[in-house]
């Protein structure tokens, strides 16, 4: 079992057929998501060419004019991080439609700016990693020791470069959690 935005599921291990597997779940995401009157062209899910290779899974679309997205990449394959955007999205549907959630809440619980791989690739830059480094430890480690030397109370630091840091870390954490 696995713990994901507030939604506990089962874990599951794909050992074969992974682009087919792939395209299954993307095929679920955009019948999903047609729930909420959402057609195959509001919808972009990009596929990776090979399903077990490790990559971050994610879906986008726009609703109500919101551009909407959410990814995932804490799984060792493709396809098992695509499955867990498959799941956390049937579950927050499935709450909005069931009227457990208000339209507002379930835009906010993935909107996003357009430029957020642009907003990413910055806040790692700030944080001093690698602009493909995925490891969550590693940018806790660093936000920590960024934060010890710039937090306002500190000989020297610095409350704007401290709230940049803030903002950097924050869209990295929802980038990987």
């Amino acid at each position: 079992m696995i713990k994901v935005k507030g939604y506990e599921f089962n874990v599951i291990t794909i050992k074969d057929s992974f682009h087919r597997r792939s395209l299954q779940y993307k095929n679920k995401i955009i019948s999903v998501l047609k729930n909420l009157d959402l057609t195959e062209d509001d919808v972009d899910i990009p596929l990776e060419p090979v399903g077990m290779k490790k990559a971050p899974a994610s879906a986008s679309w726009y609703l109500e004019g919101y551009y909407l997205h959410y990814s995932y990449n804490s799984d060792n394959k493709f396809v098992e991080n695509l499955y867990v955007v498959l799941k956390v999205i049937e579950f927050e549907v499935h709450a909005l439609l069931n009227k457990q959630k208000t339209m507002e809440e379930f835009i906010h619980a993935f909107s996003e700016d357009k430029d957020v791989q642009e907003q990413r690739k910055k806040a790692r830059e700030l944080l001093g990693i690698d602009e493909k480094s995925l490891d969550l430890d590693l940018i806790n480690k660093r936000y920590r020791e960024l934060a010890k030397s710039l937090h306002p109370d500190m000989p020297g630091g610095d409350l704007e470069k401290f709230k940049a840091l803030n903002r950097a870390h924050k869209i990295l954490k929802r980038e990987l959690t």
